[in-house]
């Protein structure tokens, strides 16, 4: 078995490494073709629809936004009746909305789902309307768009993230009982499935907020007692968690204490970690740690790790942790999304850091290379720290899924919690990777003094 699993990974690197070669490719040959096709003033020179479109998403797809825009600009302006338009407008919105600027996303989707409101671009338009007010603080116009979807797309691919949104957008408005109604109107539609789980959830979160301690432990029982916890944005460890959280809270000490040492003893579960520390007063440790292989937890890159962790005050074995749930420390990993290197930085944030860190100029490939990316890395994880006043969970957070999210996620998190902020983190792949995270952050300081060396 463990042969077979050793040839399926490597199979899955192979594929992916050949992957993101094609795509760098694909890149190079574009900006090679865009030379060519400009005139003496540098103004790119008119193709056809589908040509432009073809640059445009490979531009798209390695996160070269303005490279993009300026392929699908030509479409908009010049091919308005091709049957690229609807696509050409939605990836301009999208490339707005990736790079934070949601007041020219927001135009531009609209034109889709106006224009083209039966198509998926319609439907997806829609949905990230109501994300970029979200993301803008405007969140009682969010849910009005998120209520819009629910009602134009009945069937639409997003239809339980967008039940889901309408509660949490409700709330951050201030609407709480039309949010505890929009509770109830999910467990009537989704009854018996993880998105009713999810729908309690944000109840649970949303009584943790306002301090409804009693309240929360009783959702927090209810979930525990008889929701479908599979698929669903939470676990029985963390829900458990938060009971106890609440009981302790409320002033039941002894209670909350029996409810913290019923959680399972898990190296690989994060409010396992947290429960043994409320436990013991800090610092807990989980017994099951002692399972753990220490060469699965490496220290490659030492001298330059330890050079740029200590020059922002970082701690060098968090930055192993990303690092190992990044790139598994592979200097020429490259994601789908056009992540590059050891900590999977794509271009459009390298960019914002590179001078800084001592790079005048930086090209993609310049990311493989071990001392560039963590040079790089560390300036982007230092800026964090400072935005996140120190809350690795949030760096964690934020590092995958965007400063503005993990902002908001923060703050709704009352009190200003670590096991608070985790359970409000919104989208599952964000949520997981920030448990993978501190998992690893967690076993590499159970191996390594911060010196990393070997304890």
């Amino acid at each position: 078995m463990k042969n077979l699993l050793a040839i399926v990974f490597a199979t899955v690197c192979f594929v992916v490494t050949m992957s993101a070669q094609a795509s760098d490719a694909a890149l190079k040959a574009v900006i090679e073709k865009d030379r060519s096709a400009r005139s003496a003033d540098g103004k790119l020179q008119t193709l056809s629809a589908a040509e432009h479109l073809a640059r445009g998403t490979v531009y798209f797809d390695n996160r070269s936004f303005p490279q993009a825009r300026e392929h699908f600009a030509k479409i908009i302006d010049i091919y308005a009746s091709e049957p690229q338009l609807g696509s050409a407008l939605w990836m301009t919105g999208r490339s707005y909305y990736w790079e934070r600027d949601y007041k020219r996303c927001i135009p531009t989707l609209a034109r889709v789902v106006a224009e083209f409101p039966d198509s998926k671009n319609g439907r997806e338009s829609l949905y990230f309307q109501g994300s970029c007010h979200v993301r803008l603080g405007q969140n009682a116009e969010a849910a009005k768009l998120f209520e819009k979807y629910v009602v134009m797309y009945p069937a639409g691919e997003r239809i339980d993230g967008a039940f889901l949104n309408e509660i949490d957008s409700l709330r951050e408005s201030g609407q709480y009982d039309a949010a505890n109604q929009w509770v109830e109107r999910v467990r009537d539609k989704f009854k018996g499935t993880h998105t009713e789980t999810n729908a309690l959830h944000a109840r649970l979160r949303m009584q943790l907020y306002r301090g409804l301690w009693n309240d929360a432990e009783a959702t927090a029982a209810l979930i525990l007692g008889q929701a479908k916890l599979a698929g669903s944005m939470t676990s029985s460890d963390e829900v458990m968690y938060l009971r106890a959280f609440a009981a302790e809270k409320a002033g039941k000490k002894a209670e909350a204490m029996r409810l913290y040492a019923a959680i399972p003893d898990k190296v690989t579960s994060y409010y396992s970690g947290l429960a043994a520390d409320k436990i013991a007063g800090g610092n807990g440790r989980v017994k099951s740690i002692a399972s753990v292989k220490p060469t699965d937890f490496p220290t490659p890159h030492r001298v330059e790790i330890l050079q740029y962790a200590k020059k922002h005050k970082i701690d060098p074995r968090f930055l192993l942790a990303i690092m190992k749930q990044e790139s598994s420390f592979r200097t020429d990993a490259k994601s789908p999304s056009a992540a590059r290197g050891l900590l999977q930085l794509v271009m459009d944030t390298a960019l914002k850091y590179n001078k800084k860190a001592g790079f005048a100029t930086l090209n993609p490939d310049d990311l493989y290379i071990p001392r560039t990316n963590i040079a790089i890395g560390a300036e982007y994880i230092a800026d964090l720290k400072g935005q996140f006043n120190g809350m690795y969970e949030a760096i964690a957070a934020s590092y995958t899924g965007g400063e503005d999210n993990a902002a908001r996620w923060l703050n709704r998190s009352k009190p200003k919690d670590p096991a608070i902020f985790s359970a409000e983190v919104g989208f599952p792949e964000t949520k997981n990777y920030v448990f993978k995270v501190m998992t690893n952050f967690r076993i590499y300081k159970d191996l390594y003094d911060e010196n990393l060396v070997k304890k």
